[in-house]
C-alpha cells in the first residue's frame, strides 16, 4: 500500500498515486476521507484505506465512494452498516491496534471486542488489522518487536483476518520479516530514509526537486540592508538576487540569514529574512547571474547538492515536515524519463 496522505507528502497525491499503482502498488493509504474522495474524483479506482479517524457523519461518503475506513467506535460501525444497508453494498473495514504509539486505535483487548462487533454488523467485512510502530526508525528494535507481538495476539484472538499490516518505511527497510500480508511505505517511496539509524541497504533516490527562477538582480552598497527588520546589512558592494519563494511556499523563515540556495551550480547564502512570498540571496561571487536563471531550493545543480535532510536539520525538524510544507500554490511538474508528462497548479491540472 502506497501512503499518499498529506498530498503525497507534498509531492502531489493524484500523480503519485497513479505512478505508484502503475509500479505495482495494490492499494493507497490516506489520512482522511476528503483525501480519498480527491483520488476517486481523479478516476483512481484502487482500494483506499483511511488511516485516520473517520467521524460517523462521513460514513455516507465512505460507502458511496467505495473507501475503506478504520473503525474506532461502535458509532462509526453502526453508521457504516446503516449506509451499506441503504445502498445495498458491502464495506470492508480495518481496525488499528494501539500497541504503544498511544495515538490512534484501540487497545489490544478493545480491538478484539471491536473485531467481533464488526463481524455481526450487516454489510461490514473485517478485512484488515494493523498497528503503527513508534520507534521502528531507531536502532533499538526491542519496542517495535513488542508492538508486533501484540498485533499478532489480537489477530490470533480474532481468527482469520485477510490483511494484517504493520510495516512502515523503517520496518520495510530494517525488518522485512514483519511484512505480513501488506506493508505501508510512506517517506521511502519518495526517496527519503526515515532516519539516520535506518540501514542504507536500498538505494533510495529523492524524487522531488524544488526550484524557482531569479526575478530581480540588483546591487546593494555598503550600509544598505535587505528585507524586514534590516537584519542583514551589506559591508561591501553586494549583488542580490530576488527569488520568488518564501515561507508561504515552503521555504522556512528560520533559514533567514542561515540557509543557502543553489544558483549556477554554486551555493549562495540567504540574506535577510525570508518573506512570505520571496527571499534574497547573495550572488556577488557567481558571474553573470540574470533574471530567469534557475534557483534550486531542494535538489541538485550540477555537482552541488542541497538535500532536504540538510534543510530539516537546520530547522531542527525532519524531512517529512519540510516536504509536507510545500504549499498548494507551488506548481508541480511530473516527469518520466526526463520528460514532463503532467503538471498541476493552484487553478488547473494538465495530463
Amino acid at each position: 500500500m502506497a501512503v499518499v496522505k498529506a498530498n503525497a507528502y507534498g509531492h502531489g497525491a493524484v500523480a503519485v498515486a497513479a505512478a505508484a499503482l502503475g509500479a505495482g502498488a495494490a492499494r493507497l493509504g490516506v489520512a482522511c476521507v476528503d483525501e480519498a474522495v480527491q483520488l476517486r474524483a481523479a478516476g483512481i479506482g484502487a482500494p483506499i484505506l483511511v488511516l485516520g479517524h473517520t467521524p460517523p457523519h462521513e460514513s455516507a461518503a465512505v460507502v458511496a465512494q467505495g473507501v475503506t475506513a478504520t473503525v474506532d467506535s461502535l458509532e462509526l460501525a453502526d453508521a457504516l452498516s446503516g449506509e451499506c444497508q441503504r445502498l445495498g453494498r458491502r464495506s470492508p473495514v480495518h481496525i488499528e491496534v494501539d500497541t504503544g504509539m498511544s495515538r490512534f486505535g484501540l487497545s489490544p483487548a478493545d480491538a478484539v471486542t471491536m473485531g467481533r462487533a464488526v463481524r455481526v454488523r450487516e454489510g461490514l467485512e473485517l478485512e484488515g488489522l494493523y498497528t503503527h510502530f513508534a520507534t521502528a526508525d531507531e536502532a533499538d528494535k526491542g519496542f517495535t518487536r513488542r508492538q508486533f507481538d501484540a498485533l499478532l495476539w489480537v489477530a490470533e484472538q480474532l481468527g482469520s483476518v485477510p490483511v494484517r499490516h504493520a510495516g512502515n518505511s523503517a520496518a520495510v527497510l530494517d525488518l522485512p520479516e514483519m511484512a505480513l500480508e501488506m506493508v505501508r511505505p510512506g517517506i521511502s517511496l519518495y526517496g527519503i530514509y526515515p532516519s539516520d539509524a535506518v540501514a542504507r541497504a536500498q538505494d533510495l533516490r529523492p524524487v522531488l526537486s524544488l526550484r524557482a527562477r531569479v526575478a530581480r538582480v540588483h546591487w546593494l552598497q555598503p550600509g544598505q540592508a535587505v528585507s524586514y527588520g534590516r537584519t542583514w546589512v551589506a559591508e561591501r558592494a553586494t549583488r542580490i538576487a530576488l527569488v520568488p519563494c518564501g515561507y508561504a511556499d515552503g521555504l522556512r523563515r528560520g533559514l533567514s540569514n542561515r540557509g543557502s540556495l543553489l544558483v549556477r551550480g554554486r551555493r549562495v547564502p540567504i540574506r535577510g529574512r525570508v518573506c512570505m512570498d520571496s527571499c534574497m540571496v547573495d550572488v556577488t561571487g557567481v558571474p553573470d547571474v540574470a533574471v530567469g536563471d534557475e534557483v534550486t531550493i531542494i535538489g541538485s545543480d550540477g555537482d552541488a547538492v542541497l538535500p532536504v535532510e540538510e534543510l530539516a536539520a537546520m530547522e531542527g525538524t525532519i524531512p517529512y515536515e519540510i516536504l509536507c510544507g510545500i504549499s498548494a500554490r507551488v506548481p508541480r511538474l511530473f516527469l518520466h524519463d526526463g520528460q514532463i508528462v503532467s503538471s498541476t497548479t493552484l487553478v488547473s491540472a494538465t495530463q
